[in-house]
């Protein structure tokens, strides 16, 4: 089992391929939330398992995808047995505006890990917020609770800006190394 899994919905394959890369840097186990919003029991056992839980979901009309939402609904099981207390987590959202109100979608992620008696880990990284900054710096987006990643509306999901992507990578590198400081 992996010790860190990354638990994520996709609609447009943006998502996927911002997970894959923090997995790259975390050697996470990917877990897709279905388009039904739902998971195996297979998927349910791995969760189990993890020491860190990493969140991920598009921003969709200022917050996560329904079927993220209802993946978080069903976690209401865990919660009532306490079965991810003390657990590590941590998060990443795509969206095609700058902004577009990703905030509001990190921080739910935050407060479901808060509600399972999670340990949030934050992004650690400084903003790229000069007027030199370009799309291939790190945290061009300023990001300090979570990853933040702005995948244009008529962009490809090979067109995802180089910095966010090695930015994914960093924060899976961070997540792994404060998940290997709690082991």
């Amino acid at each position: 089992m992996s010790e860190i899994v990354i638990v994520y919905h996709s609609g447009y394959g943006h998502t996927k391929k911002v997970a894959e890369a923090v997995a790259a840097g975390a050697s996470a186990k990917l877990v897709a939330i279905s388009d039904a919003g739902e998971l195996t029991e297979a998927d349910w056992e791995v969760l189990s398992a993890a020491k860190t839980i990493v969140f991920g979901a598009p921003t969709y009309m200022g917050n996560s995808s329904w079927q993220f939402k209802k993946f978080a609904d069903a976690t209401s099981k865990v919660w009532f047995v306490r079965g991810w207390q003390d657990k590590l987590f941590a998060g990443f959202t795509n969206s095609a505006s700058p902004s577009g109100d990703k905030a509001l979608t990190i921080e739910s992620f935050q407060v479901l890990a808060s509600q399972h008696g999670g340990i949030w880990i934050s992004l650690g990284a400084a903003p790229s917020n000069t007027k030199a900054a370009t799309t291939e710096d790190t945290n061009r987006l300023g990001g300090s609770v979570g990853l933040l990643v702005q995948s244009p509306a008529d962009a490809s999901v090979d067109e995802i800006p180089t910095g966010d992507l090695k930015t994914a990578t960093a924060f899976g590198e961070r997540i792994a190394a404060v998940t290997k400081r709690f082991s």
